[in-house]
């Protein structure tokens, strides 16, 4: 259920939204609501990044495993081919 709440917009902001909702043909309120939920379908997908990019790290700084750069854009141009590729197998 949807429950009501406030946001403070300095004028020149309100304005720009109220313009483009009137171009758009939409009301204010859509206008926002779509602009939040594309901004935190946005962050929220960034901030799963960054948590892998995290857990990646710390799983090396654990193990050591890596591939060079020269394997894994061998792997990916295999990949990109359409060619059936195993993964390159990781060292320490």
């Amino acid at each position: 259920m949807a429950a009501p709440t406030s946001i403070k917009l300095d004028d020149a902001l309100k304005g720009r939204v109220q313009h483009l909702a009137e171009v758009r043909r939409r009301s204010s309120h859509w206008i926002m609501r779509e602009a939040i939920a594309q901004y935190v379908e946005r962050e929220e997908k960034r901030e799963a990044f960054r948590q892998d990019a995290i857990q990646a790290w710390d799983e090396y700084q654990k193990t050591g495993l890596h591939l060079t750069l020269e394997e894994a854009d061998a792997w990916l141009a295999k990949l990109e081919a359409g060619e059936d590729a195993e993964p390159p197998k990781c060292h320490v």
